[in-house]
């Protein structure tokens, strides 16, 4: 069993082992989709299939859009695990990564995350800031919607829309075409300052 101590290092493979996941698959429309679970307050599983829309710069949280009015935003409040589930098809790779959410929206009232949610806004495209735009989701259709939906490229973030930061505690990685899997767990420093990351060479 081979285990890294060193909190950069292991963050570093990780890291570098989806981004060679994301370079080889990148011809592949689908590799940027990953599933999303979480545990309804009823105690029933939920899933859904979200877009990966990069890393927070400066940190190895994973960067999500979304509506604030869907039913994931109102589970992801009560402040439970969450996993992450993506399958490279091209590479055999699979990704299952467990962590907590940080939901950035509309009454957000910190300027810093604030900005981060207007970056994430203009820097994705206006078809998807459009989304935003339709009726509240999961309601019954009591007419058909209009499609004609006009927004202002140059117009900032609406209440709808809401930035979640997914920030990793354990990557469960594993290769089925070399037969390879690792295990990366973080824990806190005795000083509570900083994640320290760890990990293992486990069987498949």
């Amino acid at each position: 069993m081979a285990t890294g101590g060193a909190t950069a290092t292991a963050v570093q493979q990780w890291r570098a082992l989806l981004a060679g996941a994301l370079e080889s698959n990148a011809h592949l429309n689908h590799s940027s989709y990953f599933q999303l679970a979480t545990i309804s307050v009823n105690g029933r599983p939920a899933n859904r299939t979200v877009v990966f829309r990069g890393f927070q710069e400066g940190s190895d949280n994973i960067l999500i859009n979304t509506d604030r009015r869907t039913k994931k935003v109102q589970l992801f409040c009560y402040g439970c695990t969450l996993q992450i589930c993506w399958y490279f098809t091209e590479s055999w790779e699979q990704f299952r990564i467990n962590g907590r959410i940080d939901i950035i929206d509309c009454s957000t009232r910190d300027l810093a995350k604030l900005q981060q949610r207007e970056e994430a806004w203009f820097a994705s495209s206006l078809n998807s800031r459009l989304q935003s735009l339709r009726p509240f989701p999961r309601l019954p259709v009591l007419e058909e919607p209009c499609e004609d939906y006009q927004l202002d490229p140059s117009t900032g973030p609406v209440d709808s829309f809401c930035l979640l930061v997914f920030g990793p505690e354990q990557v469960d990685y594993v290769n089925l075409k070399t037969n390879v899997r690792f295990l990366f767990t973080s824990s806190h420093s005795s000083d509570q300052s900083t994640n320290v990351w760890k990990f293992e060479k486990v069987n498949p």
